[in-house]
């Protein structure tokens, strides 16, 4: 897949298409895949929190999830062709599983979340094998949850924490996970499970799918959005005129 440099970081240029496609072969091919999404507030926070930082650039894939990075590349001059949202890639993730018979691991959110997210999961994909799940409030016990993902027999693993701690926890135990794949899908298994709305497509197309959390949850969202699109503004001005 295309490799660009974006305010100092690697990312992919590709489409959704292109993503499960590489995914699939990967797994078919054996190994270890680790997977993440970038978008305006993750490039921020980047800056000045040197393990997420690290924790990224540790990825073999790293997807453009967020208009707002999709428009800055190409203020910048950058060829990305779409925005390859998160909610999106794991449904689509999901149906090549169920095709290619490869069992899942869910892993995030509270119990009652993460259950109902296995049962529409099952519902949208009954031919899918889901290996096993677990809440993401586990930080006394890693290693026990690390083990039971390892002798689940996923092939598959989302984690569903937010950041920064699911890319550190992905780095830090990606060679005991027992997986082939894994990726960070943040907010999604709240969504699959009905607890959060996902915007309207026109708010998805015009990159205001941020503006809805806000609208949905404004005391927790309206400053961290107000803070990272200011200074996501001033880092592209920054880069564009230098």
């Amino acid at each position: 897949m295309k490799t660009i440099n974006m305010l100092g970081v690697k990312m992919h240029a590709s489409t959704m298409s292109e993503t499960v496609s590489h995914i699939r072969d990967k797994i078919l091919a054996g190994g270890f895949t680790q997977h993440v999404v970038v978008n305006v507030a993750k490039l921020v926070n980047m800056k000045k929190d040197l393990q997420l930082a690290e924790s990224v650039e540790q990825c073999d894939i790293i997807n453009i999830d967020g208009m707002g990075v999709v428009w800055g590349g190409r203020l910048l001059g950058l060829d990305i062709p779409e925005r390859v949202a998160g909610v999106d890639l794991f449904h689509n993730l999901l149906n090549m599983s169920q095709e290619n018979e490869f069992p899942v691991f869910l892993l995030g959110a509270t119990d009652e979340v993460v259950q109902k997210t296995a049962d529409k999961v099952q519902q949208l994909y009954p031919n899918l094998k889901v290996a096993g799940y677990h809440n993401g409030y586990f930080w006394d016990n890693e290693e026990a949850v690390v083990d039971k993902i390892s002798k689940s027999g996923a092939r598959l693993l989302f984690v569903a924490i937010t950041s920064p701690k699911k890319e550190n926890f992905i780095n830090k135990w990606k060679d005991k996970l027992g997986v082939d794949f894994v990726m960070g899908v943040g907010g999604t298994f709240d969504v699959v499970a009905g607890k959060v709305n996902r915007a309207p497509l026109w708010m998805q197309k015009y990159g205001l799918e941020w503006f809805y959390r806000v609208l949905q949850e404004p005391g927790r969202m309206w400053k961290r959005y107000l803070v990272t699109n200011s200074k996501f503004f001033w880092l592209l001005m920054k880069a564009k005129f230098s």
